[in-house]
């Protein structure tokens, strides 16, 4: 038979859910430590940084090269002296700045796919890093519950042994119970501290005081079919970035190309000889004479990177699908999880640990018993909310490897 979700049950799902606030406040909601991770966080800054500087190097790839103020004096008397003034007019030939643009611009591009998935990659570490926080709170509390029921039980022993019909010997495994359960609840206070400082640092903000708000409805991520997933993995940031990459590679073995062409120098200018003498017109033409280097060690190399960035997109592919599934079956298994846990065992568990209390305090039952019965709940408890926690770090891992793409099918 299937029991209800109960009260604490609902309280640990809701601990665990997302967020719908969009506005940044104190305390945090989940979209709001988005939005000030997406804001604040130095990798990002860098990111966009590296975007801005492939503008200018864009900028300067299609930039005409500059010409050449020549200017010859020959001869040390006025008579004697002939002064030559050239103007050396470099032109490019062979689709040399055509190319070099072309990578500046695919560099451009790589930039800007690499700024994308690092906003994926802020964005699902955030949420999983808000929901470590959530669990980390939800089993300081669970602890400190843990510590009542043991102060309880500790007291409940104490009365029975004052009557005559309990072992002191029981009494002082009591309070070993209860001490460990003290120390359960310090381990989880630091946790929670750990876990704050992990979420603040995605924006280099201050942990101390940092507080977050719980989402008013119980949620958990939910897990689209595996092949849904995968076809959307092609228009993930990874794919984009390997695919760009060959593009780019294509595009540099363009330029090395382009140089084997060699450029032209137009040569303008006057000369003037003696004093007296007249202006005279000098028109030039300079060409490299490409004998000895054609640039072929260079066209290789670049032709060779093209095939290296063509496997390296199929390793990507195969890397990125292998993940995916794994995120995808890890995501599944923590719902089963909290599915099994929710519905059968920590109902059971807490009727147990109830009725071991109260027998206890009738006599009916030893102190084992309810020691017992307290870890199985503790247990239970730590299982549901480990479930939890994991179906939302898998579900960021998801989001993590599609991008912008999983968040908008699964908002």
């Amino acid at each position: 038979m299937k029991h209800r979700l109960t009260p604490l049950l609902a309280a640990l799902a809701l601990a665990c859910a997302c967020s719908s606030s969009a506005a940044w406040s104190s305390p945090l909601t989940l979209e709001a430590a988005i939005d000030l991770a997406l804001r604040a966080n130095p990798t990002l800054r860098a990111a966009g940084s590296e975007v801005t500087a492939q503008d200018g190097a864009l900028a300067q790839a299609g930039a005409l090269p500059n010409p050449e103020l020549e200017l010859l004096r020959e001869g040390e008397g006025g008579n004697n002296r002939t002064t030559t003034a050239t103007l050396n007019i470099p032109i490019e030939l062979g689709g040399k700045r055509a190319a070099r643009v072309e990578a500046a611009r695919q560099e451009r591009a790589l930039a800007a796919i690499a700024l994308e998935a690092a906003r994926s990659r802020v964005r699902a570490d955030t949420a999983a890093a808000f929901h470590e926080v959530l669990a980390a709170r939800e089993r300081e509390r669970m602890a400190g519950e843990l510590v009542a029921l043991a102060g309880r039980a500790l007291a409940a022993a104490g009365k029975r042994v004052e009557a005559g019909t309990l072992s002191p010997v029981e009494e002082t495994r009591a309070r070993v119970a209860q001490g460990s359960a003290r120390i359960e609840a310090l381990q989880a206070a630091r946790d929670l501290d750990g876990a704050r400082i992990r979420l603040a640092a995605l924006w280099a903000g201050d942990a101390r005081g940092l507080e977050i708000v719980a989402p008013r409805a119980a949620a958990l991520p939910t897990a689209a079919p595996l092949d849904k997933l995968l076809a959307q993995l092609d228009a993930s940031p990874a794919m984009r970035h390997a695919r760009l990459q060959v593009d780019h590679r294509r595009a540099l073995a363009r330029v090395e190309q382009s140089r084997r062409v060699p450029d032209v120098n137009v040569i303008v200018g006057a000369q003037r000889e003696g004093p007296a003498a007249r202006d005279r017109a000098v028109l030039g033409l300079s060409v490299p004479l490409p004998l000895f280097n054609r640039n072929d060690g260079a066209v290789r190399e670049a032709l060779r990177r093209v095939d290296k960035a063509q496997d390296e997109e199929a390793a990507e592919g195969a890397r990125l699908r292998a993940e995916l599934a794994q995120a995808h079956a890890r995501l599944t298994a923590a719902l089963a999880e909290c599915t099994l846990v929710s519905t059968e065992i920590l109902p059971g568990a807490e009727d147990a640990e109830r009725a071991a209390n109260r027998g206890f305090e009738l006599g009916k039952f030893g102190l084992v018993d309810v020691l017992d019965a307290q870890r199985v709940l503790a247990q239970s408890k730590n299982h549901y909310l480990n479930a939890v926690a994991e179906s939302h770090r898998a579900a960021a891992d998801i989001v993590r490897l599609l991008g912008d793409a999983a968040v908008q099918e699964n908002p």
